[in-house]
């Protein structure tokens, strides 16, 4: 039962059900008294109606076969037709017009033949071709109401394609002016500020070399304008690399954790919990970057502090924490820059962001990304 309630459609079990009644009320109280087998024919003929989009073709050889037993048994009323014009109609709407044609011509023949055998004159004949118009009628406007309604879903599918189309094209031409904005962004970063920040570290590099080499003090100004132009100069080429980078095509995921916390300015170790397994590449790229920028940010403002990576895999969750012992408290009232990249690219992906100091010192970061159904 549950497999034939599959099958059936509401709206086509509502319209078997209206053919259905109107069919056994014409029989009913029409002039022909149809015996029980009839009544099975029509019934048949006309309840298979609600099978029509699931295999058209099938229910207009059964519809059509229970009305010509029908008719064979009992002089039908118009009603009796319904079910065969409503079967014409569906296989012409789906595609299969030859066969609703070779369906629909020996039927107008047959109806205008039955009505003229029983005609002696002329005058007769006239009216029996008269009333032989009114099906045909009927079944020529069943072909063309099928034809429009074939037309009508072609067009609307068209219409669908050329959406899907417009929105994938505005999609590839937002990624490529972004691209080429990104790469724009680098250009003038690196005329105007690499040349500059360059001048500035090879004069303060000179100056303190000079000043050790007379075995003079070095000012600690100097000094700090010599470190501040040394982190600049690497942050800037850091910043020139992602903006030059084509995520797509660079491996800045999970897969290089690694590498990344071997190369972090503070010793940090990685602790991963559950089974891993295959991530969204969006979900993969945006856990790396907080990683990438909790480390960064440890080194920035911890001062002598060690880092604890843990990556979480769950069925429908990935938990990135990161957790260090250095100063606390930093950045808890005041987000800076870096907290609100992370908390916007998490944001994005549906997940969720803490970054708050530990309750007994240090810094925490954690991410939880949705997973399920993104895979």
């Amino acid at each position: 039962m549950a497999h034939v309630r599959d099958l059936l459609d509401p709206f086509d079990t509502a319209l078997a059900a209206g053919i259905t009644a109107l069919a056994v009320l014409d029989a009913v109280a029409g002039p022909a008294e149809p015996a029980a087998l009839d009544y099975a024919v029509l019934l048949v003929g006309s309840l298979v109606i609600a099978f029509r989009n699931r295999a058209p073709r099938v229910v207009l050889a059964i519809s059509l076969g229970c009305g010509l037993a029908y008719t064979a048994g009992v002089e039908p009323g118009p009603i009796a037709t319904v079910p065969v014009l409503v079967a014409v109609y569906t296989v012409t709407a789906v595609g299969h017009r030859v066969l609703a044609l070779a369906v629909t011509a020996p039927l107008t023949v047959f109806a205008v033949a039955t009505n003229l055998a029983g005609t002696d004159d002329g005058t007769a004949a006239g009216q029996a071709i008269q009333e032989a118009i009114l099906p045909v009628g009927w079944f020529v406007a069943a072909l063309v109401l099928g034809e429009v309604t074939r037309h009508r879903r072609a067009y609307l599918e068209q219409a669908r394609e050329r959406a899907a189309e417009a929105e994938r094209t505005r999609e590839e031409t937002a990624l490529r002016r972004a691209g080429e904005e990104r790469l724009r962004i680098a250009r003038e970063l690196h005329d105007s500020l690499t040349h500059q920040i360059s001048i500035i570290k090879v004069q303060a590099d000179v100056a303190v070399h000079l000043a050790r080499k007379r075995g003079e003090d070095v000012p600690d100004a100097l000094v700090a304008v010599q470190d501040a132009s040394r982190e600049a100069t690497r942050e800037l080429r850091a910043t020139l690399e992602v903006l030059r980078a084509d995520d797509e095509n660079t491996g800045t995921g999970l897969a290089r954790l690694d590498h990344l916390v071997r190369r972090a300015a503070v010793p940090a170790t990685v602790t991963v919990e559950g089974e891993p397994h295959p991530l969204p590449r969006d979900v993969d790229r945006a856990a790396y970057r907080i990683v990438q920028e909790a480390l960064t940010n440890v080194a920035r403002h911890a001062g002598e502090a060690t880092a604890t990576v843990t990556i979480g895999y769950g069925a429908d969750e990935l938990t990135v924490r990161v957790d260090d012992d250095g100063a606390g408290g930093r950045g808890a009232a005041i987000p800076g820059v870096g907290l609100i990249g992370m908390r916007e690219r998490v944001t994005a992906l549906g997940g969720r962001l803490r970054a708050e100091p530990g309750p007994e010192g240090g810094f925490t970061v954690e991410a939880v990304f949705p997973v399920r159904e993104r895979v």
